[in-house]
């Protein structure tokens, strides 16, 4: 079930007018209300994989039980390595074994030996990525003693299985979001009206955005030897606005969604692509992984606090971590070598840049960031390592240097997307345009927007994240 199709525009009316009508008065109806919604709409998807939801869950509610009781650090920290191997061995069997098997046959066959493995199809459980993390935050955040077990094991089910941010984040904390599950809800207006308006955002970014340059960026990696390199470079700047696109549309539609039934759900995304270094970025985007990387990965392994060396060694497994994340295959692992080496060298070069920021320099920054994160995202895309270096030596081709084979006026429509992105960048989200008095003026904005979404919802595609 897509946030942007007619079946979840019947779904969350039916939740919405239920949750706040029928099971307004009890807040344990209404959280087993919005659990069981949660899980129809996570078995909308294949209702095979909601019993190892269910299973993840009570796996991890049990731990974080256990944990709490044992006052011993080796009993402790025992059960707490036992409840990580259990999810990282679920999400590694789902997701990576048969990138292992094919890698240990092809270094096997090195030696002169060939194996007789063969792989089988393995179908990737929808936001298993996703909510395996906030498990393993839960039970660790147990273990450090920075949450309270939860006790309650509806409550529990509710954190793990909330259906707008359940298939691709935001990754939540049990201390940001319990607290919400386990007290009364009052209906919002503000709040409600703010999360129509990140609705309206996150169907813009995605059905007229993400979806249009999907449709231009299939088109030509199709068939992208038969291109020119300038056309293979501003390909690669549409594709990367088809994330941007299509994962904070997602963000912002989940982001409403939780609004709407009275929650506040971490703010995935910080308008990345004004970023004007790799360390801002990760700063601004994808904010709840880049934030769960930091506190699980980076900070166990010593931080910076050990030394220039040890920093670098954290920093390049942090990123390969990263890479690996988004898939099985080399070229996400390579994609992951370039954020840790590009953020390497920005640790260094900070070190002696005194020099003030100036507008023109930020805007340099700027451009020279999305430009080097544009280009690493060919490995993002590519199906191949060879297949991205073939891309990179069409693109760094002569060929670079002729007209590209694209509209000019999509391009022109994207970045000046970004220039509103600029203009609003002290803002929580494009939409919060409260500061515009008249709202005849807000009123056309909206309407204009809606429309944009109607004209080009024909195209919808599936969310690029949910692979991941």
């Amino acid at each position: 079930m897509l946030f942007n199709s007619l079946d979840f525009a019947i779904f969350f009316p039916i939740v919405f007018i239920c949750y706040w009508f029928v099971f307004n008065k009890n807040l344990q109806l209404q959280n087993l209300f919005l659990l069981a919604a949660s899980y129809f709409f996570y078995s909308c998807w294949d209702w095979r994989f909601l019993f190892l939801l269910l299973f993840s869950t009570v796996v991890n509610y049990c731990f974080g039980i256990a944990i709490n009781k044992r006052d011993a650090i080796k009993k402790r920290k025992l059960l707490l390595v036992i409840a990580i191997l259990i999810n990282a061995g679920i999400l590694a069997y789902f997701k990576y074994f048969n990138f292992f098997i094919e890698n240990l046959v092809d270094v096997v066959s090195i030696f002169g030996t060939k194996l007789n493995a063969s792989t089988f199809t393995i179908l990737l459980p929808i936001g298993i990525s996703f909510y395996t993390f906030q498990n393993i935050a839960y039970v660790t955040d147990v273990y450090r003693k920075h949450t309270i077990p939860i006790s309650d094991f509806l409550s529990f089910s509710l954190f793990i299985a909330f259906f707008p941010q359940v298939t691709s984040g935001p990754i939540e904390r049990a201390n940001h979001l319990m607290p919400q599950i386990n007290h009364n809800r009052i209906f919002n207006y503000p709040l409600a009206v703010d999360g129509m308006r990140m609705i309206l955002l996150g169907l813009f970014e995605k059905v007229v955005i993400a979806d249009n340059c999907g449709a231009v960026v299939t088109l030509i990696y199709d068939n992208f030897e038969q291109q020119s390199g300038s056309t293979l470079f501003w390909n690669a700047v549409i594709y990367s606005f088809q994330i941007y696109g299509d994962f904070s549309g997602y963000t912002h539609m989940a982001l409403g969604a939780a609004a709407l039934l009275g929650f506040r759900l971490f703010h995935n995304f910080n308008y990345p692509y004004l970023a004007i270094n790799i360390a801002d970025f990760w700063r601004r985007w994808h904010i709840s992984f880049s934030g769960w990387l930091r506190d699980y990965i980076y900070f166990p392994l010593g931080g910076s606090k050990k030394g220039r060396l040890i920093q670098v060694r954290n920093l390049a497994i942090v990123f390969v971590f990263s890479g690996i994340w988004h898939g099985a295959n080399w070229t996400f692992v390579i994609y992951g070598c370039i954020h840790a080496t590009l953020y390497i060298l920005y640790i260094f070069y900070k070190k002696w840049d005194t020099s003030p920021p100036t507008i023109i320099g930020n805007c340099i920054a700027m451009a020279g960031t999305f430009t080097v994160l544009t280009l690493a995202r060919v490995f993002f895309k590519a199906e191949s390592v060879d297949k991205a270096l073939e891309y990179f030596s069409i693109i760094f081709s002569t060929s670079l240097f002729t007209k590209p084979d694209l509209s000019r006026l999509m391009l022109l429509l994207l970045f000046g997307y970004l220039f509103l992105e600029w203009l609003q960048r002290d803002k929580k989200h494009l939409l919060d345009i409260s500061f515009i008095k008249q709202a005849s003026a807000r009123y056309l904005i909206y309407i204009a927007i809606f429309l944009s979404i109607l004209y080009f919802s024909g195209q919808s595609q599936s969310f690029v994240y949910f692979k991941f």
